[in-house]
């Protein structure tokens, strides 16, 4: 049986852990609203020009002089996968669950005879995906926090995935992320981001509600030129924003279980202090008694 001492340093141990649990629950929770504010803000956006580049791919005749994000390389044998996760932990499921979703992904390409390359941004999704995949690493990325990554970053993450695209390194991009829902759920998302992906049924974008014909000045190839470098910066900065709001409210879950654990764990121990304490006041009266009667 423990101590006195050794459970009352225990109990004092268990209480700190507990103010700083309490602690980042706060933090997170007033981290939370900004993020998901920017999240909800960008998904508008995001998800109407993801339907009007994919309405507009499907308006163009493929030929050697279409773009190259619009054309692909005509092959699907080389996949990167783009894994976004974040920089740090004590964040729930949150890494993991985006790192599964891109390692499953990553078996059912290798099982199908397909060429995998990782690209990742965040530290944590890299240390998952390292232990299995470590030969498919080509890049790894460490954002810091997601809360202050804006465009510029995100652009530069697309710009440098581009250039590899044209560079012939890979035929298709998937993109992996946490699509916040709530903050009690985040869900792991893929999304394919070069070439850009086939328009689906029933998208806005396609076509009006009167079903009246759209002209498009100049012509569609030449806006996809310019809207197809920018849609991946977009998406890649959906995911950054969708991402931030998800590690907080995983987080905020995380450590709001932590400080209860911690409640519970320090009631036990606390009864667990007073039975020994009480043992041992037993004990020292018992011997007291004897010794007078002894007398």
């Amino acid at each position: 049986m423990a101590s006195l001492k050794a459970l009352k340093i225990r109990i004092g141990s268990v209480k700190s852990t507990q103010k700083i649990t309490k602690a980042m629950k706060m933090v997170a929770a007033a981290k939370l609203r900004r993020a998901q504010e920017a999240a909800e803000a960008g998904r508008p956006y995001a998800q109407r020009l993801e339907s009007v580049v994919a309405s507009l791919a499907s308006k163009v005749t493929v030929s050697e002089s279409s773009p190259k994000l619009l054309a692909g390389t005509g092959k699907d044998q080389v996949h990167l996968l783009v894994v976004a996760t974040s920089d740090k932990g004590l964040a729930g499921a949150f890494n993991t669950n985006i790192a599964r979703l891109a390692r499953k992904h990553a078996r059912d390409l290798t099982a199908a005879g397909k060429t995998v390359k990782i690209y990742t941004i965040g530290r944590k999704g890299r240390a998952v995906l390292n232990r299995e995949f470590r030969a498919n690493m080509i890049h790894g990325i460490e954002p810091g926090d997601l809360g202050k990554l804006n465009f510029a970053d995100a652009r530069a993450y697309a710009d440098d995935i581009i250039a590899r695209f044209e560079a012939g390194e890979f035929d298709v991009a998937t993109l992996f992320y946490s699509n916040f829902k709530s903050v009690l759920t985040q869900e792991p998302t893929a999304q394919q981001i070069v070439p850009v992906a086939p328009p689906v049924a029933g998208a806005t974008g396609e076509v009006t509600s009167s079903g009246a014909a759209v002209t498009y000045e100049p012509d569609e190839e030449s806006i996809l030129a310019d809207l197809l470098p920018s849609n991946v910066a977009i998406q890649l900065y959906r995911a950054m924003r969708e991402n931030a709001a998800s590690e907080q409210g995983s987080k905020m879950t995380a450590m709001d279980n932590a400080t209860r654990n911690a409640g519970d764990l320090i009631n036990r121990l606390t009864i667990q202090y007073n039975r020994t304490r009480q043992a041992a006041i037993t004990t020292e009266l018992v011997e007291i008694i004897s010794g007078a009667e002894a007398l």
